[in-house]
């Protein structure tokens, strides 16, 4: 069969809360193509009677994607489109969906991504943590002890972590970075983002877990945690330390040279700019 007469697979994301966020290309794209394959067909229905789409549905979730994959990938070469929508945001960003586009760009089948929303970007725009480099996480394990053993993988990752969790772990899981990070290391929650109860709360660690004690209120929603990278945490650290207080510790002890060794090693600067300083001090 000639590829030109395939379908085309549509990647379209849907709002995170905010009705008003649904992009006119993401609607027009609903209801013209033949399928949309959603995670939770109950939950996507609503949205789609919201937007007057009446495009037949169909359920891809974790437990029967690759069951299915083969029957949709049949649909495609048949000439038919299908969107592939999740409950809410960007398709596979810790949803289902990566082996069935997989499949689909195997097959010589044309994948069309549909841009809107997604919780990562939107917390991360907000969060007023480094931007330039960012790693995202997804969900942390359940388990405690592979939690931790998560937590410490990444605990000296140099660039802004980005999580997803749940409400019922959000208060262990604030602990466990505070223990594992730090209890000074940066953060930002990011709840029920472009909903009503929306809230971008920033602190360090320690200051996050006593606001999630004093107020159960903020541990309901859905969560985004943004933490500080390791080199972001230790920059902002030495830059706390004046540099004259080291060396007149220092100095009281030790010679000079071994004085300016010392304190260049601790505060990361270059020895040359370290005995200048030490020199006024001495004068």
């Amino acid at each position: 069969m000639n590829k030109n007469s395939f379908g085309v697979l549509y990647i379209v994301a849907t709002p995170i809360g905010n009705l008003q966020d649904m992009s006119p290309r993401a609607i027009e794209t609903l209801k013209s193509v033949d399928w949309i394959a959603a995670e939770d067909t109950r939950h996507s229905r609503s949205l789609l009677q919201h937007f007057s789409i009446s495009t037949r549905l169909l359920s891809l979730h974790e437990h029967n994607e690759r069951e299915r994959i083969h029957k949709l990938i049949e649909v495609l070469r048949s000439g038919q489109s299908i969107a592939l929508i999740s409950d809410a945001g960007t398709p596979l960003i810790s949803d289902p969906g990566f082996i069935f586009v997989r499949e689909v760009q195997k097959n010589g089948i044309r994948v069309v991504p549909i841009p809107g929303a997604c919780a990562v970007i939107t917390a991360l725009s907000a969060a007023g943590l480094p931007t330039d480099e960012f790693l995202f996480a997804g969900f942390l394990p359940v388990k405690l002890k592979a939690k931790q053993d998560r937590l410490m993988e990444l605990s000296s990752v140099a660039c802004t972590i980005i999580f997803y969790e749940a409400p019922h772990r959000i208060l262990e899981t604030i602990k466990e970075m505070e223990k594992i990070f730090g209890a000074e290391r940066r953060a930002v929650i990011a709840r029920e983002l472009t909903k009503l109860y929306e809230t971008i709360h920033q602190g360090s660690l320690q200051e996050l877990v006593e606001w999630l004690q004093q107020d159960k209120n903020q541990q309901r929603g859905e969560f985004v945690i943004l933490v500080e990278g390791f080199s972001s945490a230790r920059t902002q650290e030495k830059k706390e330390i004046p540099t004259e207080k080291v060396l007149k510790i220092l100095l009281q002890y030790l010679p000079l040279k071994q004085a300016v060794e010392i304190a260049a090693e601790i505060l990361e600067e270059r020895k040359n700019k370290i005995y200048e300083i030490a020199l006024q001090l001495k004068k």
